[in-house]
């Protein structure tokens, strides 16, 4: 079966939320003048929402391949 069609809308908002996050960390890198630790702490966090996005969608890519393309029909 092909799912492409229904993978590309995770794929897409995590892509753009990892690029967005990717940005913040970017501006924090770069801005002088801030403590070394809230720097470290506004990138830190915005890595670890990255690295749970990917792991949603991961996770969401294997329901899609397993049939489960409706997860309200759950409820």
């Amino acid at each position: 079966m092909n799912h492409g069609k229904k993978m590309l809308a995770p794929i897409i908002i995590t892509i753009l939320l990892v690029l967005y996050y990717g940005g913040i960390i970017a501006l924090f890198v770069f801005e002088p003048g801030i403590p070394f630790g809230a720097k470290l702490a506004m990138i830190i966090i915005p890595l670890a929402f990255c690295g749970v996005m990917i792991g949603v969608c991961i996770s969401r890519i294997k329901e899609i391949k397993g049939g489960e393309e409706d997860d309200l029909s759950k409820y």
